[in-house]
Order: C-alpha cells, then structure tokens, then sequence
C-alpha cells in the first residue's frame, strides 16, 4: 500500500493497522516512496557485544589502543576537521 504524506498523517491509526496485519506501507512524496511503516522489531538492530571477537589480531587492537603517538595524530585530525567545519 501506497500513500501520500497528507493521507498518512490523517490515517496513522488505519496504517498502522494494516502495517500490523502484514501489509506493507510506503508513504511518498509526489509519488516518490520516502519512508516506510515496520513493525518496531523490525527496526531494532541484531548487532551483539562482541561480535568482531577474534576477527582482529590483538597486537593490532593493542596498537590501536596503546601507542601515544597514534592518540596524538588522531586527536590533531580531529582538530583539524572540526576546524575546517567552522571556516
């Protein structure tokens, strides 16, 4: 089911329905498709704690982690992003 922003927000309560039977709903702009309704499970990401375990060698993890050098050069292009942001 296709609707118009205006019909959507006139008919939340029958969308939301049909949403909860099963039935897809989009709702466009000028016939454009912008959004659609899902059921809240849906859009809750299945990311876990943990996932990348074992994926990384840990000398990298503990370079990443432990060299100050690296904290320093990453801190200055941070800074130095943040800046061009403000000019």
């Amino acid at each position: 089911m296709q609707v118009t922003i205006h019909e959507a927000k006139t008919q939340l309560s029958r969308l939301i329905a049909a949403m909860e039977r099963g039935e897809e709903v989009v709702i466009s702009r000028r016939d454009k498709p912008v959004a659609r309704l899902v059921p809240a499970e849906m859009g809750k990401s299945k990311r876990r704690i943990g996932f990348l375990a074992g994926k990384m060698p840990l000398e990298a993890v503990d370079r990443l982690t432990s060299d100050p050098a690296m904290d320093a050069e990453i801190e200055s292009n941070f800074l130095e992003s943040v800046e061009s942001l403000d000019s």
